[in-house]
Formats: structure tokens, sequence, C-alpha cells
């Protein structure tokens, strides 16, 4: 061979063997120079979609707002076993190489590409995967012959230089953290941290092996791999990741062996917007930090506009995200931001108020109304409603359905939609039952009539002193149900108004002794006319006292104390006590005529435990960002509605409605013992029953109806508030008593006024025949 030609073999010999290298370098410093490379701020977080979590008052998360539901953790708070599986499964020389695995390459296009053995795994390392992750790879729009394999590899290019940058600035211990963090497991669950709670009820520290095994062998496949969805396949490939374990020496045989004859044991609860603890509360602080400055224009209401516009003023919570930008100028995002919402909930207390109106109104109440409601013609709609009424109602709530609203924006007329009303379709809906759904055959119409039999519930629990919110329950069901009865919804208080009217006359010089008539009091109207309150039972002409009259709900007291004060009065006195909305000055007010909310009924409530203090509700104590950084802290606000003294003569009164009057049940059927003070409230039909009550370290309230006052039970034993509300607020209290870590105790004591001589020990007295006042025991009274 001539010398020319040997140096021409060995020069393209180098060629063809330097090129592949020489182009790698080439692309690599293309895509260096041009490519946008994420910053390193956005591979410290690994998503920019970090899920806000609303915090309990001891840090324990109620629940969260995300679009994808992610919680960060750091590597401390990792179990080793996590670790050690995602080493073993996914990248067993994690810890020996610079981001790129050449061995793993080679391995990939010799035994993979080659010889199709699947079994050898990918050859993405942890880093390259979590590169990946962080930075989506460019999608290839254009139809040019082979486009698609030069986007694949400038993708690839760009996913190298990402881990070299993870690998160089970055310890072994951050990429594993930052990289489980990324990690989607399905379930809605991204993250291992909300991965290990909604599968096992779990923090990542606290996973065992196979868990961990669990967990991992889902990476590459969530939906296929899935403990839920499809247990055989993931109890297999759980124990192909502990084979796996045992061959990198993290597990023995014997270990191994022990650990894959377990079975997988779940605790499964999907972290979805519709689920969790507190939803009705997530719901309604979503909807104050959204709140935008109010405008006249959008209220009918000008109490209501005065409220919002004072609230836009004072409360700090109130429209937060319009309020307040991030260092750059753009805006908060409670969906992707990752911050932190201190709150005032006690965990345990909202988890007992959920459970004690799923525990009434499933086992007892709806039970009890279904059954009523099987007589009922033109059910569930009371027996007396007009058709036309039951008309108005129907197609009021078809217009308002998803279904109506969807269809009329796609442009069908109105016929074509209210057809579809009346034909049977396949639907879900909640139930009472185990599974809290029944799937059926009905028509939209049945399904209205069925949701409208549905009874409905809020429940509200404030700290006496402090104003804090430790429990909100808006409804029944929050993905069923996405009304919140307790801070939107304002029905008729009834029977719970009096104590306001009973306060004024305390403040005026009156006492719980001071002595009337038990006889009807005509009031005389501006235009003339004369009424006077329907009085249950009657009157007896005997000589009574207004404690006597409070704890027995006499309407005819409440007559006499609105005839002598005046309306104009009253609604003074609700304006001190923090209720805001419309209010008419009107002589029925004496009976309950305004629609007023929970929250704000039970707001007034606090004043009377609260010596007279009105103390506006607090649920929200700081906002933080995805740092810890503290962005907002909120307070009260606190002002005198009365004197400590008209204060403690109403806890009294209000004592004898529990020890003697209608709210006995809290003493005959429940048992409570220690000092508690309330009111039941029942409005006409038995649309509305409450019941507001407190001790010295609580005070809450419960309404309960339906969604339309058409519909209610005809018996008032069992529509009235002692029966449908009281027993909510009884459960609550009986569990949180229970529980001895929330530190409530019967020994507790309402404290009166120092030195000061109160006119209050009025003897227990009863009317009976002839006028003449009697002794009389509570049971006597158990269903009055």
């Amino acid at each position: 061979m001539r010398d020319e030609t040997r140096k021409k073999i060995i020069r393209w010999f180098w060629i063809l063997l330097c090129f592949p290298f020489a182009a790698i370098a080439l692309l690599l410093l293309l895509v260096g120079i041009f490519a946008k490379i994420p910053s390193f701020e956005e591979l410290e977080r690994p998503d920019n979609k970090l899920a806000t979590q609303v915090l309990a008052e001891d840090g324990e998360v109620l629940c969260t707002f995300h679009i994808e539901n992610r919680t960060y953790v750091a590597y401390k708070d990792l179990s080793p076993h996590l670790v050690h599986a995602t080493v073993a499964t996914e990248d067993k020389r994690f810890y020996r190489h610079s981001g790129i695995d050449l061995r793993g390459l080679g391995r990939v296009f010799f035994k993979t590409l080659l010889r199709g053995d699947m079994s050898q795994g990918g050859g993405s390392t942890v880093t390259q995967q979590l590169a990946k992750t962080l930075y989506p790879r460019m999608e290839s729009g254009s139809r040019i012959p082979g486009w698609s394999k030069v986007v694949m590899i400038w993708n690839k290019m760009r996913e190298w230089i990402t881990a070299v940058k993870l690998e160089r600035d970055y310890t072994k211990d951050e990429i594993m953290a930052m990289y489980l963090n990324s990690i989607f497991f399905g379930s809605g669950a991204y993250g291992v941290k909300t991965a290990a709670e909604t599968f096992f009820a779990k923090q990542p520290a606290e996973l065992t092996v196979e868990e961990s095994a669990t967990l991992i062998g889902m990476v590459n496949k969530p939906t296929r791999y899935n403990p839920v969805l499809n247990y055989d396949r993931s109890l297999s490939r759980r124990n192909f990741v502990i084979d796996r374990m045992q061959q990198s020496k993290y597990l023995s045989r014997a270990q191994a062996d022990s650990i894959k004859a377990l079975p997988i044991l779940l605790s499964y609860s999907v972290r979805d917007h519709n689920s969790g603890l507190a939803p009705y509360f997530r719901d309604r602080l979503r909807r104050d930090m959204s709140a935008t400055r109010p405008r006249r224009s959008e209220y009918e209401d000008r109490e209501l506009y005065s409220a919002d516009s004072l609230r836009w003023e004072q409360d700090g919570i109130y429209g937060w995200l319009n309020k307040n930008r991030k260092p750059d100028g753009s805006r908060y995002d409670l969906d992707r931001d990752g911050l932190r919402i201190h709150t005032t909930l006690n965990y345990k207390m909202q988890k007992y108020a959920e459970e004690a109106v799923a525990e009434h109104l499933g086992k007892n109440l709806q039970p009890k109304f279904n059954s009523e409601m099987r007589w009922k013609r033109n059910r569930p709609f009371a027996a007396d409603i007009s058709q036309e009424s039951i008309g108005r109602l129907m197609m009021q709530a078809r217009k308002w359905s998803d279904r109506y609203r969807s269809q009329k924006k796609q442009g069908l007329n109105e016929n074509e939609i209210l057809a579809q009303f009346s034909k049977p379709v396949k639907m879900r809906v909640f139930s009472w039952n185990r599974k809290g759904y029944i799937d059926t055959l009905m028509t939209p119409d049945d399904s209205i009539r069925y949701y409208k039999g549905i009874l409905r519930a809020g429940f509200v629990a404030i700290e006496p002193g402090t104003g804090h919110v430790k429990a909100y329950v808006g409804g029944p069901n929050y993905r069923y149900f996405k009304y919140d009865n307790v801070g939107q919804g304002r029905r008729q208080v009834g029977s719970t108004i009096k104590p306001f009217i009973y306060a004024y006359a305390m403040e005026q010089g009156m006492t719980p002794c001071y002595r009337l008539i038990d006889q009807t009091y005509l009031i005389t109207l501006p235009n003339g006319d004369s009424w006077a309150p329907k009085q249950d039972g009657g009157t007896s002409g005997a000589t009574v006292t207004l404690k006597w009259g409070l704890t027995h709900s006499k309407n005819n007291i409440s007559a006499f104390l609105m005839k002598t004060f005046g309306p104009e009065a009253v609604v003074g006195m609700m304006r001190r006590l923090g209720i805001s909305g419309r209010i008419d000055a009107v002589h029925s007010l004496c009976v309950g005529s305004a629609d007023v909310s929970p929250y704000e009924m039970v707001a007034a409530y606090n004043t009377f435990p609260s010596k007279g203090i009105y103390t506006s509700p607090l649920y929200c104590t700081r906002i933080e960002d995805n740092q810890g950084v503290t962005l907002s802290e909120f307070t009260t606000h606190a002002r005198e509605a009365f004197d400590a003294v008209t204060a403690y003569e109403m806890v009294d009164m209000m004592q004898g409605v529990v020890n003697n009057g209608t709210g006995f049940r809290l003493r005959g059927t429940y048992g409570l013992q220690g000092e508690i003070a309330g009111k039941t409230g029942t409005t006409n039909d038995n649309s509305d029953g409450w019941f507001i009550g407190y001790t010295p370290y609580i005070t809450a309230g419960v309404w309960v109806g339906a969604e339309d006052r058409q519909v209610h039970f005809s018996s008032t034993a069992l529509g009235q508030g002692a029966n449908a509300a009281l027993p909510i607020w009884a459960l609550f209290v009986k569990k949180c008593l229970a529980d001895g870590s929330i530190g409530w105790y019967t020994s507790d004591r309402f404290t009166p006024p120092a030195g000061v001589q109160l006119d209050i020990d009025c003897g227990t007295v009863h009317v009976g025949e002839g006028g003449i006042i009697e002794e009389e025991s509570a049971e006597d009274l158990y269903f009055n």
C-alpha cells in the first residue's frame, strides 16, 4: 500500500472517529449559546405551580389551592427508603456520575436498541429526568422530513446541559429532593409529599420500605401502577423495586422476601378541590382574598355595599390578591405561588364539626325528613305551596344549572334546552350512604326535586375574647353542594333574635327579674292597625319575669319589650353587634323576621361571653410566601357593644334556656355538663331551625333547613331548632370535651363583673293554673 493511500485511510479514520464527538460538542455549544436554560431559581424550586397551603393554628395543613397539588419537602424530611428505592430503580450509578451516565447510554444503545432487551431500562439519569421535568420539551410542529429527529436531538442536548448545570451547582442530596418533588404520582398527587399523604396518610419521613417501593414503582406509569386502580400490577411493580433494592445491597435477601410477602395497605384520600378538610372555608378564603373594590352598581342593598366597603378599608384579607403585589409588580396567584396561609381554625375542632354535621343530618334528620316526604303530593314541597310557586322555583333551578348554562352558551334555543330536563339520563347523585353517592337513571327535573329535598346546614365556632374562628362548615357535602350556608346564606333568624332585644332592655335598666304580666301585648303599627305575634300555648295572666320569658321563648314577652323600646332600638343593638345586612325596622323583628347569616349571628352572640366586647371574627393571622417570608399579618377589631353587667345578665338568662327551657335536651338527651348558655330558634312553617350556644371557651351556632323555604318539616317536633339544629352543637361539644388535647373543661365558669350587685336570682318558676307561680322541673318543658 502506498504511503499516500495509507495517510488518507488514517485521516478518514480519525475524521469518522472524531466527527460524532465534534458534532455533539458543537450542538452542546449551540444549545448553550442559543437555548433558554432554566435559571437557578427555577431549578431550586422544581415547579412554578406550587400548591398554596391553608394551615390550621397548629401548622397542620387543612387544605390547599392548586393546579398541581404539589408541596415542597426538603431532603432531611425524606425517608431513606425513598432514596434507596429511587437509586436502585431509576439510576443505580447516581452517586458516581456527573449528570450523564455514559455506561447507561451504551447499555441502552447495545442492549435495548440493537438487541431489543427492554428490561434494561432507559438511559436517563435521575438528574436528566429532573431536567426534563423542569424544562418541558419543545414540540415539533413542522412537516419537514427528519425535522422531528432534529428537535429530539436539540431537546436532548438541552436536558444534558441542564443536568450538568444541576450536578455542578447542587449536591446529590439536593438533586434527589428536587427530583422527588417534581414527580407526578397519579391521583392528582404531584411531588412525594402529596403522594405520601394521598396514598398512605403519612409524611415522607414516615414511609416504610414497602410504601416507598410502591410510590417509586408508580413513577414509570402512574396510572398503570396505581394501587387503587390496578392493585395486582402495582403489587408486582412494588416487588420489582424491592428486588432492585436487594440487588443494590439496600436490603438483604431475607428482608426482601419478607417485605414482598406483605400486601399494599393504603389510607387513600384524593386531595382535590372537592375533598379534604374545611372545603367551605377554603372557598370562603378564595372569595374574600379575590374580592375587588365594591362598586355601588353591583349591590341591591345599600347596607351590604356599605359593609363590604368598610371591609375593603379595614379588613386586610378582604381583596388581598388585588391589594398586594409581588416584588416584580405581578399579582399573586393562589394556585401557583405556594403561599402559606396561617388560619385560626383548630384542626381537630374542624374535624369534629364536620363529623357532627354528617352524623346528625345523615343518620338522624334526613331519614326522618325522607319518611315525612313520602306522603307529600308535591314532594319535596310542602302541601300548601301552589303549583305556580313550585313551577317558578323549578324554572329558577333549571336556569341556574350547569346543564342549562352550558347549552345556552352553545347556542341551543330555550325550548330545546328545557325539553332535555324531562328525559332520563344516567347520573351520580349525592347520598348519605357509605359511598356518598348513588349511580342512577333519572330526569334532570327529578334530580332537581331530589336535591331540593336534601337538608342543608351551616356551622361556625368562634372563640370568646379573641374572635378567632375555630371551625367552619358551610354545608353537608362540598362536592355536591357548593353554596356556603355560613357566609353566603341569609335566613330568617326566628327566636335567636330575642337575646338582642333583652340585652337592650338590660342596658336600659331592666333586670332579669323584672316582673310583668303573661298576657297578649298589642302593638299599634304606623298605619294604625294593631298587631301581636302568635303565641304557642296561649297566655296565663300570671306575673312572670323577663328571665322566665326568655327561658321559654315567649313571643308575647318579646312583643312587650318591642312595644316598650321600638324597632329602631333593636336595629341599633344589632348594628352594634356587627350585623351588617338589611334590617327593616319593623315590630315583627321581635320574633325574628330579619335575614342574617350564621356567621354574623354567631359573632354577635360571642359578645355575651366576651363581657360585652364585640370582636370582629378573625380567621387568618398571616400570609407567607413559599420561602416562609411574612407578607401580611392580620388582627381583629374590637369595640364595646354594651357593658359587662349587661353581658353577664344575658349570660345568666341564657343559661336558663339550657337548664330549664327550650335548650334543655343538651342536658337531658346529650348529658352535657358545665355552664352552657344559648338560644333556640324556629321560623314560620319550620323552614329554619337554629341553635346558638356558648360556654366560657367557645361560641358556636347551627342553622338547618332546605334550599328553599317552601321545603320543610310539617311537624314542629322535628323541624324546630331544638331538634333540627341543637343536636349538631351538642355532638360537636361532646367530641371536643372528650379530646383532652383541646383543653375544654366542664369546670370552667362564666365570671361576673367584680364589685357589682346583680339582681339575677329570680327563682325557678312556672305558670300554673290560675296564674299561680309553681316550681317546675326542666323535664316538663322538654318539648316546649
